[in-house]
């Protein structure tokens, strides 16, 4: 591709400066500049209109062969490189699909991801690291632009579409890993999955918890929540000796929500204001309202008691901060809607 495009360059530029010497040699011989330019024209392209003035001296003549010569040759080096190019390119992704392809259908016992979205691409990365053969499936075909770029093993197309899993080999699997960030594909491609392979070891994100039992029923053998075992995470440093430092602290839950960036996720402390109509509600309201958006973790009161794992039937006060841990799509939509003020950048 390197050398093809050199071609273009060079042929570009002996083309260009043959074109300024014929149109100087032309005015050498007593032409006008109008009459070269024109000269050198349906010379070097064939047109074939006739010599603006009649070429009778031998120096005329050897010169306008010359030019002729020079001015096809270079366009022809160059329209060369050209060709060259689109075709070397058109040829070597072909090659490189159908090298992928073959690879795809020799591989057994792998690893199908369907999904690279943030939790695919850490998946990818900590199966790379162990040398586990994968395959990635997604229907973006940016997305898969962006796993090919890391020369992972590619399929672009709805992983829902059973003809799609048998061309990364779902029969010879081992473990197949669904990650979208809908429930229903998820669900759904567990259910195709387990049809096309009963033996196979399937694993599944679920966003909601009602969809774990959904999950299971469709034949996954493991089903990850990521808002729950985040949740878990962050009731673990709460209820740690080290709780109070850990809230008074920024910079670790700057540090602990770019961890959870790969889930989606993330940490906020949102301030009760006055006018927000969450004043006077308890915890198991405000949790009924967002929908399973968020969990509450904490909650740092006006008089600053800070109250961690806090009780449902808690009801909220003026001025408290509520320390939540959510998707980050929906907190801050939820924030605004119920007038509350965001902490943490």
């Amino acid at each position: 591709m390197q050398n093809s495009f050199n071609r273009i360059i060079t042929g570009s530029i002996f083309f260009v400066f043959t074109i300024a010497t014929a149109i100087i040699g032309y005015m050498m011989f007593g032409w006008t500049l109008l009459e070269s330019t024109y000269m050198v024209v349906i010379t070097i392209f064939g047109v074939g209109y006739g010599e603006v003035k009649p070429i009778q001296t031998p120096a005329e003549r050897i010169f306008t062969i010359s030019v002729i010569i020079a001015g096809t040759s270079s366009a022809i080096y160059g329209m060369g490189g050209f060709i060259s190019m689109i075709t070397e390119g058109e040829i070597n992704r072909a090659f490189s699909a159908q090298k992928e392809r073959k690879t795809i259908s020799s591989l057994e016992n792998h690893v199908i991801i369907c999904g690279f979205g943030h939790i695919g691409q850490v998946l990818a990365q900590q199966l790379e690291e162990v040398a586990e053969n994968f395959v990635v499936v997604d229907y973006n075909r940016e997305v898969i632009e962006v796993a090919r770029k890391c020369n992972y093993l590619t399929e672009e197309g709805d992983a829902t579409d059973e003809n799609i899993l048998t061309k990364v080999g779902i029969e010879r699997a081992k473990v197949l890993v669904t990650v979208l960030a809908s429930d229903s594909s998820n669900v759904f491609i567990t259910l195709t999955a387990r049809e096309l392979n009963p033996d196979l070891v399937i694993i599944a994100r679920g966003e909601l918890s009602s969809t774990e039992k959904k999950l299971r029923l469709a034949g996954a053998n493991h089903v990850v929540l990521p808002a729950s075992v985040s949740g878990m995470r962050m009731a673990n440093l709460i209820t740690t000796p080290n709780t109070n430092d850990f809230f008074q602290h920024p910079e670790e839950q700057n540090y602990l929500n770019d961890l959870l960036k790969q889930l989606e996720i993330q940490i906020e402390e949102l301030s009760l204001a006055d006018t927000s109509t969450l004043v006077g509600r308890t915890i198991k309201e405000l949790e009924i309202r967002g929908k399973g958006a968020f969990l509450v973790v904490a909650i740092r009161r006006y008089s600053g008691e800070l109250i961690s794992h806090p009780s449902p039937t808690l009801m909220l006060n003026k001025g408290d901060v509520l320390i939540v841990l959510g998707r980050q799509t929906d907190l801050p939509q939820f924030a605004r809607y119920y007038r509350l003020n965001r902490l943490l950048n």
